[in-house]
């Protein structure tokens, strides 16, 4: 099983007097970014909240949202700064005395000061939100998850059809490559014959030519390592897991030999479809990069 690094999860958990709603979707990114925009009153719980998704979560850059809805009626009380407000009237009694005027300040005046009176939320039970709150983002990363399960059964799909594709380009490649070195003997002879007329080839010399031009265009190696890789790509694809960033090194080795068989060809249908592989790695890549 693979998953994708594009997902999509929502969750909202609702009790008597409060309500969370958790929201959470996914790009592409190397390693884990998360990025969490809630209500100040829960950013005490961030680092908790970014453990719980470390379960759930390898790679991408995860955008969480939370809303929080608090229905109870007593959750803030007004509070009394009597001390300040006290100060406040010293000084205004010393402004009148300073500047002879009348203290004309009213109760109604004076509450209005800053500080004075403030709006103070009450306590609230932090495990009890906490619960809640927990129980809302497990509910959104589960449901991300699937999602990210899903596409990744579509991409297991898609990648397994182009290796298979790459494997018959291999092939291919694998029985013309012999009948290049038969084609360019056959060719050279014709020229030297028709160079020399009735003249005795040298027969050695001719070997020469033709050991130098087989090595000069074997691709037996690359052929081997890139079949390999195809391979191992396939296995680890089946295995499943946090398998992303081991496939784009593989993709990486694959573009590498694939980039050396095509400059060491000379001829047309091993180049064509030398360049019909590196297509592909570029296509499966791209695809690998949604991979977690």
């Amino acid at each position: 099983m693979i998953k994708s690094m594009t997902g999509f999860g929502r969750c909202e958990v609702q009790e008597a007097e409060r309500k969370i709603t958790v929201e959470m979707k996914s790009v592409n990114h190397r390693y884990l970014d998360v990025n969490i925009k809630m209500p100040k009153k829960l950013n005490f719980f961030e680092a908790s909240i970014r453990n719980e998704l470390k379960k759930y979560i390898q790679r991408g850059k995860v955008d969480l949202f939370i809303a929080y809805e608090d229905y109870t009626q007593t959750n803030v009380c007004v509070k009394y700064n009597k001390e300040l407000a006290g100060e406040y009237m010293s000084y205004l009694n010393q402004m009148a005395e300073d500047f002879s005027l009348e203290n004309d300040v009213k109760i109604s005046s004076l509450s209005k000061y800053p500080e004075v009176l403030t709006m103070e939320e009450q306590g609230i039970d932090e495990d009890k939100l906490w619960q809640l709150l927990d129980k809302a983002v497990r509910g959104a990363a589960e449901g991300f998850v699937e999602t990210r399960i899903k596409e990744g059964e579509h991409l297991l799909k898609d990648l397994l059809e182009k290796l298979d594709g790459m494997l018959e380009h291999v092939t291919f490649i694998t029985e013309r490559s012999p009948q290049i070195i038969t084609e360019y003997r056959k060719k050279l002879e014709e020229k030297v014959k028709e160079l020399l007329g009735d003249a005795q080839v040298d027969e050695n010399r001719l070997l020469m030519e033709v050991t130098i031009f087989a090595d000069r265009v074997c691709v037996d190696e690359e052929l081997v390592r890139l079949k390999s890789h195809i391979e191992t790509t396939k296995e680890t694809l089946l295995l499943g897991g946090g398998i992303g960033r081991k496939l784009d090194f593989i993709a990486q080795e694959m573009n590498r030999e694939a980039n050396t068989i095509l400059s060491k060809s000379g001829d047309l249908e091993i180049s064509n479809r030398a360049i019909e592989l590196k297509t592909e790695i570029e296509k499966v890549r791209e695809q690998i990069q949604n991979i977690e």
